[in-house]
């Protein structure tokens, strides 16, 4: 395989852009070629097949979804308290949207992952350690709450972005902000900072 790690990226990157357009039955190398603007035969050289494509982009969309370190630094230097927990969930709900292909590249990929096991193996792999990271990264900061408040908050937010970036409309009366501070108002209510 050829070990040009910005062309794989890149090439990477156009998959999830042709997921999230044209699902995962329109993922072939000649269209992710296409996405990327090079020669036809391009990603074949790059990927085994089509099977290592799925699961390279299942690995890729979440460090692409991520957040900026420099910037998490920065929001990090605030006191750990409910208000910081609010920052963080709304931060995370903009680069979702920000990133909305991205998004429905990785919904493609978790409904393939369901008829391709090494896909779902990888899927597994990368979501568990995420959510580990996460939960490490809300107890090491001092944030109210414990695991099961990480994990709530998980399953809130990622039906909320289900909704918000498929079906946009049906939260078209609510208030973005405002429906993840209810999230967390819910299930971390006032008093908690402690």
């Amino acid at each position: 395989m050829v070990q040009n790690p910005a062309r794989r990226t890149a090439l990477i990157d156009a998959a999830i852009e042709v997921l999230a357009r044209d699902g995962a039955r329109g993922l072939t190398f000649r269209a992710v070629d296409e996405e990327a603007g090079v020669p036809k035969g391009t990603a074949s050289n790059y990927f085994a097949n089509r099977d290592d494509l799925l699961t390279q982009a299942g690995r890729h969309v979440h460090h692409r979804m991520g957040p900026d370190p420099a910037e998490l630094a920065e929001t990090m230097k605030a006191p750990p308290t409910r208000e910081l927990d609010f920052e963080l969930l709304r931060d995370t709900m903009r680069r979702l949207e920000d990133d909305r292909t991205g998004y429905l590249a990785l919904l493609e990929l978790r409904l393939e992952a369901t008829r391709r096991p090494e896909l779902r193996a990888a899927l597994t792999e990368t979501i568990r350690s995420n959510l580990a990271e996460n939960i490490r990264f809300h107890l090491d900061s001092g944030l109210p709450g414990d695991r099961w408040t990480v994990v709530l908050l998980y399953f809130a937010l990622t039906g909320l972005a289900v909704e918000k970036l498929t079906v946009p409309d049906v939260l078209a009366d609510f208030d973005h902000d405002e429906l993840v501070d209810t999230v967390i108002d819910r299930i971390l209510p006032a008093g908690q900072d402690e």
